[in-house]
Order: structure tokens, then C-alpha cells, then sequence
């Protein structure tokens, strides 16, 4: 029998991590109709959602005891196999034809993982790692990037399609980490670019924001430019994405293309200059504190682009 499709009123959704990111997340599938039965390492921060209606369950098991498709964006690979596979984990709480969802950026092989013990278990598992940051979070405008079979993809796309824009599925188990590896190199590189840029329009007299109007519409237009660019300028630093939760995602990104015997020199400077960033105390603010550390290497100190 066919799995059954993701329906408001019908279908139970668990989800594990309430963070940045996550409550929004949850929060358009509760508006959605959707009952829910949550749980995150600090309850205060599901607060809101159970104000929604939500229920509160002590551990992830609990969850899964709860519900017929459990979704999980924690911070890493080891919070990942943790709430999963833990002894008190959502698969030891799941049930045969349950859907295990991570949308946690991790390993792909801890993808392959989580999908063969589902297996054993008769449960389903799928890796949906999402790009958009709390921005696209909110607005339910993310890109997510879906790797695991075609039935449990299908059954649980309308859950996809409450939270994000663009939704593809990439292939196989651990398919979706990859292409979000492939999102994180595309992105820490340009995360220089954007933060070099805006130092040189300061030093040179320019206008930050008025730079902004004109390169955020042509060749070099991106989001990062357009969406960090301005949070930059004006001094705001936190977070739509840890700096290190990039980095962990550098980290692997750098791991599977050592085993593919890929050398990335660009990925690696980025991870470095990261790592700066982090030990300046600043691993728990945005990805574009990257312009703290780069500032500090070349002696600019301005209001509005400091901490």
C-alpha cells in the first residue's frame, strides 16, 4: 500500500528543534492545520508554537510516539544521530511506515545511515537540508534540497511546499546533503566577496547602501549581497545562520571532497577566515560577521560595522 500523502486534519507531524530557523518552520505547518507534537533542547523556545496548539513532548521518542511524520533541524551531525538514532531517539519511538524527515544541513553519510536502520524498521527517511536562512525560514520561501525515495518525497511534499519556494528532489539517501554542500561552496566564497566589496566602497567614499542599489540589480546581484549586504552596513550581526553552524558545514563539505580527491582552495580559505571570525567570540552571530574579522586585518574600525 502506497504511503498515504501529508494531509492538515489527518496526518500528525512531530518535529524536534525549535531554533532560528526551525520555529518558523513548524510554525507555517501548525497554521496549516497540521497537529503537532514538538520538542527542543530549551522548552522556551517552542513557547510560541505552543501557544499555536502545539503539544510538548519530553524527548524526541516521545515525538515519534506522537506522530506519523517527524521532522528534525537541529545543529549537528551529532545532534542528528542523537535524535534520530538515540536510545531515546525518533526512530525508537517510530512506528512501520513512519517518516523520518532531517532538514538539518549534516553528512551525507549519516544520511545513508539513518536511512538503513529506517529501513530495518520498516520506517522511511529522507534528508532535506534547506537554504534561505531565518529570511526564507519566515517568509516560507526556502529552497530544499531532498534526498530518499520517491514514495516517502511525495507523501511528505505538501509539508515541503508550506515551507519553501523551491523543492527538488535530488536522488537517493544523503542526495540532498550533498546538494547542500554544493549550496555552502557556493556560498562562502561569495560571503568574502560581498564583505571585501563593502569595506573597499567605505574606504573609497562611497555610500554603502547606494553601492548596493546599484551592484544588487546587475551581474554581481546575489542574496547574499542583497539580503546580508544591507545587515552589514547597518551593523546587525545576528543571526539568520550561526557562523558555527557554517563552519561545521565547511567542515564536511571539505571531508567528502577530500575522499573525492577534489582539491577546493576556495572553500578552505573561507573556512579559515571563518574560523577567525569564531575565535573574535563571534561563532553564535550571522554569517556575515565575516566582515568583523576582516576588518580587524585591515585596521578598519567605523560605527555601524562593529560589535
Amino acid at each position: 500500500m502506497a504511503l498515504a500523502t501529508c494531509t492538515p486534519g489527518k496526518t500528525r507531524i512531530g518535529w524536534i528543534g525549535t531554533g532560528v530557523m526551525g520555529q518558523s518552520m513548524c510554525g507555517h505547518l501548525v497554521d496549516k492545520g497540521f497537529e503537532a507534537t514538538i520538542t527542543t533542547r530549551s522548552k522556551s523556545k517552542a513557547e510560541g508554537l505552543l501557544a499555536k496548539g502545539a503539544t510538548w513532548a519530553e524527548t524526541p521518542k516521545q515525538v515519534a510516539e506522537n506522530a506519523d511524520v517527524i521532522f528534525a533541524i537541529v545543529g549537528f551531525p551529532k545532534d542528528v544521530r542523537e535524535v534520530f538514532l538515540g536510545e531515546q531517539g525518533a526512530l525508537a519511538g517510530s512506528k512501520a511506515d513512519n517518516i523520518l524527515v532531517d532538514m538539518t544541513t549534516s553528512q551525507p553519510s549519516l544520511a545513508e545511515e539513518i536511512a538503513e536502520a529506517a529501513k530495518a524498521k520498516g520506517v522511511f527517511s529522507v534528508d532535506a537540508p534547506v537554504s534561505g536562512g531565518d529570511v526564507g525560514a519566515k517568509n516560507a520561501a526556502l529552497s530544499i534540497m531532498v534526498g530518499g525515495e520517491e514514495e516517502a518525497v511525495a507523501a511528505v511534499m505538501p509539508c515541503f511546499e508550506a515551507m519553501g519556494k523551491t523543492i527538488k528532489h535530488q536522488g537517493g539517501p544523503g542526495a540532498g546533503q550533498h546538494t547542500k554542500m554544493v549550496n555552502q561552496m557556493l556560498i562562502a566564497p561569495m560571503m568574502i566577496g560581498v564583505c571585501e566589496a563593502l569595506m573597499y566602497a567605505y574606504k573609497s567614499g562611497l555610500d554603502p547602501m547606494k553601492v548596493l542599489e546599484s551592484v544588487g540589480s546587475g551581474a554581481a546581484g546575489s542574496w547574499s549581497i542583497n539580503n546580508l549586504g544591507p545587515r552589514i552596513i547597518k551593523g546587525d550581526f545576528e543571526p539568520g545562520f550561526y557562523v558555527e553552524h557554517f563552519i561545521k558545514d565547511m567542515g564536511i563539505a571539505l571531508a567528502e571532497a577530500e575522499m573525492m580527491g577534489l582539491s577546493l582552495p576556495g572553500l578552505a580559505l573561507a573556512k579559515q577566515l571563518y574560523e577567525a571570525v569564531k575565535a573574535q567570540g563571534f561563532g553564535r552571530k550571522g554569517t556575515q560577521a565575516l566582515m568583523l574579522a576582516l576588518e580587524q586585518m585591515s585596521g578598519i574600525k567605523r560605527e555601524g560595522l562593529t560589535d
